[in-house]
């Protein structure tokens, strides 16, 4: 066990419980779950509570005023003690508005559920570490680069690479 990464205190927030579940499974040991949520409101109140190192975020998520995740990350931000939390967005879509939209949101990274539990763990690991990580689509494993080396400007909230194919939407 990477005993780094075993001190590492992570957030599940999604709206389906056998996801947060099997990937609390599939994170096993590597990560201390802290705490879980299933919508906006319970995602604020989890994550404001515990003060996580790490949120993993579904972008869709119902409650709140219906913003889901983005609203999520703009609630938190308004709050002192959760501003150092980073969050690494998670959803079923590759789309490149879900990616922007989190990203101006705050999310240090964007991962496909597609993403196995060590990929997971890496992003994780990546996102503590200054390492921002992106994995759209299937495109295999975890991509860890930065914004300066993809040939964009360096910003705080957009670490992470979008596809060809979602940048020419």
């Amino acid at each position: 066990m990477n005993r780094a990464l075993h001190e590492i205190r992570i957030v599940i927030v999604d709206d389906h419980q056998i996801f947060r579940t099997g990937l609390r499974a599939e994170l096993g040991d590597e990560l201390a779950v802290v705490g879980e949520a299933a919508n906006v409101d319970e995602a604020v109140a989890v994550v404001t509570a515990t003060v996580p190192d790490v949120v993993l975020l579904d972008v869709h998520l119902p409650g709140g005023a219906g913003g889901g995740g983005a609203e999520v990350l703009q609630r938190l931000a308004g709050n002192p003690a959760t501003r150092g939390i980073r969050v690494l967005a998670l959803s079923v879509s590759d789309a490149a508005d879900d990616v922007v939209q989190v990203s101006r949101a705050g999310a240090r990274g964007y991962l496909t559920k597609t993403a196995s539990g060590a990929e997971v763990t890496a992003a994780v690991g990546g996102c503590t570490a200054e390492t921002p990580c992106s994995r759209r689509g299937s495109r295999g494993s975890c991509s860890m680069r930065s914004a300066r080396a993809a040939g964009r400007p360096r910003r705080e909230t957009m670490n992470w690479t979008v596809s060809r194919r979602a940048s020419k939407r």
